[in-house]
């Protein structure tokens, strides 16, 4: 299976709320012409569901990380430091967020942590 398959496999485990934006945020990162605006707003959009009582479960912690885990296009499209940061930390410790929560802490990656880092996003262009 390759790696998108497998990306694609891991988000339908998540409900439809989080399926939503997450290939809203996918959809983003693969228009020609990246807007770093938008990309921040559905960032926003999609870690804002998973600080929510209804969004903050494992199944969706865990689908949204191996998601990014898998699906590199983050990492294709050159980002600013600040954004790639995010997107590593989601793809890093957020599937701890239910199961391990003082890990996904110590790594920045409680969807509360990694909201608050992208709310602060610089999208000006240097």
């Amino acid at each position: 299976m390759k790696d998108k398959d497998l990306a694609f496999a891991w988000l339908a485990k998540a409900d439809s709320r989080a399926r939503e934006l997450v290939k809203t945020v996918q959809s983003v990162l693969a228009k020609d012409v990246l807007d770093l605006e938008v990309l921040k707003q559905s960032l926003i959009d999609l870690l804002e569901y998973l600080s929510s009582q209804n969004g903050r479960t494992d199944e969706n912690c865990n689908a949204v990380d191996s998601f990014f885990m898998h699906d590199e296009l983050w990492l294709e499209r050159n980002l600013p430091d600040p954004f790639h940061d995010v997107f590593a930390d989601i793809a890093g410790a957020l599937h701890d967020t239910v199961s391990a929560p003082e890990t996904a802490k110590n790594f920045d990656s409680t969807p509360e942590q990694l909201l608050k880092r992208a709310r602060e996003l610089s999208t000006e262009v240097n």
